[in-house]
């Protein structure tokens, strides 16, 4: 499916890359499909990604009896104790201070959770976190280690070769993108809170966002289990991966062969 796009301006330059091989040499250049020209809007971005997350939510709610199935009735005034429900016993229940009393305010199953959001405005957050990943100022503005003046960092077909994490290294390390990936190590940090007892012990930054043609491809494995590294077919990208947390900006490499795919997706219509 080809999606048409409105560019708000009739002059546009389009943004030239060079083109690296696995050894770190240029090899090429590159013209960036128009979409990378589109102007970043932060607003409709933050308001795609917290879509996006909103609609993993699973709806919940409580029992409208919890905490309620007790004969409890409230012995009044010249006790010496508090006026609420209590049992023969003296032991306070039903009220929502007490032990085993019912929750003030529980979840309800018919609370809004997904933030909607239309598809016209989906697309256009999606389109505008992609130019973000083209403009140097908020990439080092989200934090990453940029050692390059022109970006997104593209390279050969090759790359996607690549089957063996030592070897996926040596090439980061030649592309000088390799000092992202040890600031997202050195930031591996245990969340605080009651989360690290539910399976969310970590917290680790966001490095590198690695878009390659195919989730089938050797790479897949070879990157995936470097720190804050994402892998990702272009056919799957969306706008949480490139803008983890609504905030444009990620560090991207990209094959030449994925970034064709990416630019035939598109078709760019200047106004």
């Amino acid at each position: 499916m080809v999606y048409k796009i409105f560019l708000p301006v009739s002059d546009v330059k389009q943004k030239k890359v060079v083109v690296y091989d696995l050894k770190g040499n240029i090899v090429g250049e590159v013209v960036l499909p128009l979409i990378f020209n589109y102007p970043v809007r932060k607003d409709i971005i933050r308001r795609a990604v917290i879509s996006a997350l909103t609609a993993r939510l699973q709806p919940k709610g409580r029992d409208p009896l919890a905490g309620k199935r007790r004969v409890g009735e409230s012995w009044g005034i010249n006790y010496g104790v508090a006026r609420v429900p209590r049992l023969d016993n003296g032991r306070a229940v039903i009220a929502p201070m007490t032990r085993g009393g019912r929750l003030a305010h529980p979840p309800r199953v018919d609370e809004k959770l997904h933030e909607r959001i239309n598809k016209k405005e989906r697309l256009i957050a999606f389109i505008s976190a992609l130019s973000a990943t083209s403009e140097v100022s908020f990439v080092r503005g989200r934090g990453h280690v940029v050692n390059h003046d022109i970006l997104p960092v593209v390279v050969v077909d090759e790359f996607e070769k690549i089957n063996i994490t030592s070897e996926a290294k040596k090439v980061l390390d030649v592309l000088k993108l390799w000092d992202d990936v040890v600031r997202a190590k050195e930031g591996i940090r245990i969340r605080s809170g009651k989360g690290k007892m539910r399976g969310r012990r970590y917290k680790e930054p966001k490095s590198l966002l690695v878009v390659i043609s195919s989730k089938d491809v050797p790479a897949v494995k070879a990157f995936r289990n470097l720190p804050g590294v994402d892998v990702v077919a272009v056919d799957l990208l969306n706008v949480v991966h490139l803008a983890p947390g609504g905030v444009p900006g990620r560090l991207t490499l990209i094959t030449t062969k994925a970034l064709d795919i990416l630019s035939k997706k598109f078709e760019v219509i200047t106004l």
